[in-house]
């Protein structure tokens, strides 16, 4: 459901660019946006791992530095069928994390050191397994055809600004500048609701795909709302110098100052755990002891059952790491 749901938004996102183009630019201008916007976009798409994981000053770790959490994101990642992302961590206290990586190929995923210290064992691999299921999924492509998309509705927008109406042959726009009006105010706040909502559909599928993979429904709801709980009153300071990477975090990550419900990237947090306990109503939930559908988790346990993996140590000041 979730994959038509995108597949439909994308749709709507292509014809209000078309219709967008024929108001604004006419067939020229809208072939011009596209281009345009492909290009930036592409650019972006090959190198969205590294400009995600340096807006973050997100630091690589090893199996010797972070045995657990290097441990618990290979056996993961092994259940999803995936192959082993890289690994890395992100000193703030807010617990959050994100995926990112053009492909399976070439993925990351971020956990911060405060999620390692606010989530017990199964929490973390909820989470961690929620994170996989966006590479499995491939929603950094999907994302990007979206933004691509809105990329040229708004540039068609500033095209049509600066230039008016198209006013000659096969370019005509009929309404004038009214039309050129309706595209230029219009258009990229529509197109701007599209990729949001599209961004919100993604969510979903990955709550459902990351519960499949850790075997633990409750244990995600869990980590949910323990994460949404406290990121509105934990400033990320990497993120609020780079609101535009908001929507990669598994709870939005930016602060309440800012009016983002408006345009939410992720979905309410109750109505996510709502539909993670939903899932668990088959007896596929968290234990009282914790442990999987098997009786033991995928990623490993330490004696107490909730000890979250050692947290690496920042890096020191002379540039040396873990």
């Amino acid at each position: 459901m979730g994959a038509v749901k995108t597949m439909m938004l994308l749709a709507a996102m292509t014809a209000l660019f078309l219709g967008a183009g024929f108001l604004i630019g006419g067939a020229t201008g809208a072939l011009i946006a596209l281009v345009f916007a492909l290009a930036t976009n592409a650019y972006a798409w090959w190198n969205s791992d590294k400009l995600a994981l340096r807006m973050h000053n997100a630091q690589p770790v090893t199996r010797m530095g972070a045995p657990d959490l290097y441990g618990m994101v290979e056996r993961l990642a092994g259940r999803a069928g995936l192959p082993m992302p890289a690994v890395y961590v992100i000193q703030t206290e807010q617990p959050n994390a994100f995926a990112t990586g053009r492909n399976p190929e070439n993925a990351a995923v971020a956990v911060t050191t405060g999620l390692m210290r606010t989530l017990d064992r199964d929490e973390l691999a909820g989470v961690i397994a929620h994170e996989l299921a966006h590479i499995r999924n491939r929603d950094t492509l999907i994302m990007t055809v979206a933004a691509t998309v809105a990329g040229a509705i708004s540039m068609l927008a500033q095209f049509g600004m600066f230039f008016g109406a198209s006013s000659s042959g096969e370019n005509r726009n009929p309404l004038g500048m009214i039309g050129v009006l309706l595209g230029v105010f219009l258009a990229p706040i529509a197109a701007l609701l599209i990729q949001m909502a599209i961004s919100r559909t993604r969510e979903y599928s990955a709550d459902a795909a990351g519960a499949e993979i850790s075997g633990q429904p409750l244990a995600l709801a869990s980590a949910l709302a323990k994460i949404s709980g406290m990121a509105g009153r934990m400033e990320m300071r990497s993120a609020e110098r780079n609101p535009a990477s908001a929507h990669l975090f598994i709870v939005n990550p930016l602060s309440g100052r800012r009016f983002d419900s408006l345009f939410a990237t992720h979905p309410a947090a109750e109505n996510r755990i709502a539909a993670l306990r939903e899932m668990a109503g088959g007896g596929a939930g968290r234990s009282s002891g914790g442990a999987g559908p098997s009786g033991g988790a995928p990623w490993g346990r330490g004696p107490s059952g909730s000890v979250a993996p050692r947290v690496p140590r920042a890096p020191r000041a002379g540039g040396r790491r873990l």
